[in-house]
């Protein structure tokens, strides 16, 4: 095992937050943290010699799940480009950000891959949390963050510091149910709900509210407003009859400072804030000194709840007590259920991804050594080891060419939108 490196305490557990009083959570009933998988998680005696919530615990304690290839099937890779280099540049490229990429086999390969196609530059991580992704660019302190969706503040200091936004690639697509990888979103109703799908807009309908707009970056955009009338409250607005007619409408979520509430509301409210007003939002938290996940604590209630819905981060064992929803962007179709392949084909509506981020000054080519990394991993070699990896999903075809057209836009000094969808 590497040397383990010490780094400041991540966000640490947050309490249980409840969002609408009149519907109390019930007690904390045993749901997912009896999964043996779970196992792959747990705290270890490496780990415990490290602060709790720091990069090197989480390092030891997620070894063995970053070292376990979760995936073997084979993707058609073969429509993806070879990697020939255009530039032979020299330098170094300073990386931070993901820790997932550096504590897995998967930075490492893309280094060693990358340096012998391109002796002259030189990759160092500095890969500790996702959190710093953005902040280490506009503090000038790395080439290239790895990292979701950029969160507000980090789009408002690049803004004030820079002049500017940052600019994103996106390299892989998150995983199906591998915890930390960026699992999928899964909309999950109690089993005994007769519904089967949902569209995009009537998932707002549900976790959302009337509104005066929404946000894109930092960009207030009033076009996005909608009023009461786009609320959806009982089953019966979403077609259900009889008993169910009337039924309210209960919604379970994370608590609202996790990056992953912010990121359902960029993909479903139009980045608004304005949620529900009957949500009940949850954290982790120690239980009979195990942690008891947000995503278990939300199929633990609506498994409970004939009414309920939550969003979660899909990961296996279910309990038969739920059901996953498909997914469609319009209500002309087509729902896509959740599967490997549909997250891996980015058909089902809600997939995640990872992005190279990147200070591209508007007007000013990128610098040739980052523009021949990120083309890279993008390739059908980069890719590969995505694959070999087994955990992140490799892009399909039409997916790298369009971050290959946004990265040669970029290479020639023209602006791109700081979007994946």
């Amino acid at each position: 095992m590497n040397k383990l490196s010490m780094a400041w305490s991540a966000v640490a557990a947050l309490p249980l937050i409840l969002l609408a009083p009149a519907r109390a959570a019930q007690p904390p009933q045993a749901g997912g943290n009896s999964a043996p998988w779970l196992k792959l998680y747990r705290a270890n005696a490496l780990s415990r010699k490290f602060p709790h919530g720091s990069a090197a615990e989480r390092r030891a304690r997620m070894h063995a799940v970053a070292y376990s290839r979760f995936y073997t099937k084979k993707f058609d890779l073969s429509g993806l480009p070879d990697y020939q280099p255009r530039f032979h540049p020299h330098g170094t490229i300073s990386v931070c950000g993901n820790n997932y990429i550096g504590d897995s086999p998967l930075g490492s390969w893309w280094k060693k891959a990358f340096e012998k196609y391109q002796p002259g530059i030189k990759i160092v991580y500095h890969l500790q949390t996702a959190a710093n992704a953005i902040p280490c660019l506009y503090e000038n302190r790395g080439d290239i963050g790895i990292g979701h969706q950029a969160l507000f503040y980090d789009d408002l200091s690049n803004l004030r510091l820079k002049g500017y936004l940052p600019t994103n690639i996106s390299v892989v697509t998150g995983s199906y149910d591998v915890i930390g990888w960026q699992n999928s979103f899964a909309i999950i109703v109690n089993a005994s709900n007769p519904l089967t799908g949902a569209t995009m807009r009537q998932l707002d309908g549900m976790f959302g509210s009337q509104r005066a707009g929404g946000w894109v970056g930092t960009a207030w955009q009033p076009q996005f407003a909608r009023g009461p009338q786009g609320n959806i409250r009982r089953w019966g607005q979403m077609g259900l009859k009889g008993t169910w007619a009337n039924r309210p409408v209960d919604t379970y979520g994370f608590s609202l400072r996790y990056s992953t509430a912010l990121e359902f509301s960029d993909d479903v409210l139009k980045s608004s804030d304005k949620w529900n007003g009957n949500l009940l939002a949850f954290g982790n938290y120690k239980r009979d000194g195990r942690t008891y996940l947000e995503s278990d604590q939300i199929v633990d209630h609506v498994a409970r709840d004939p009414g309920g819905i939550g969003y979660i981060r899909y990961h296996e064992d279910l309990p038969k007590t739920v059901k996953v929803l498909a997914i469609a962007r319009t209500s002309a179709g087509p729902y896509v259920p959740l599967t490997l392949d549909t997250e891996q084909s980015r058909s089902y509506p809600l997939w995640g991804d990872q992005s190279f981020w990147v200070e591209a000054k508007p007007g000013r080519p990128l610098a040739p050594k980052l523009y021949e990394f990120i083309r890279f991993v993008l390739s059908r070699q980069g890719q590969e080891l995505v694959e070999r990896d087994g955990k992140y999903l490799p892009l399909t075809a039409n997916a790298a060419a369009r971050q290959l057209r946004r990265l040669d836009a970029l290479q020639a000094g023209r602006p791109v939108e700081q979007t994946t969808r």
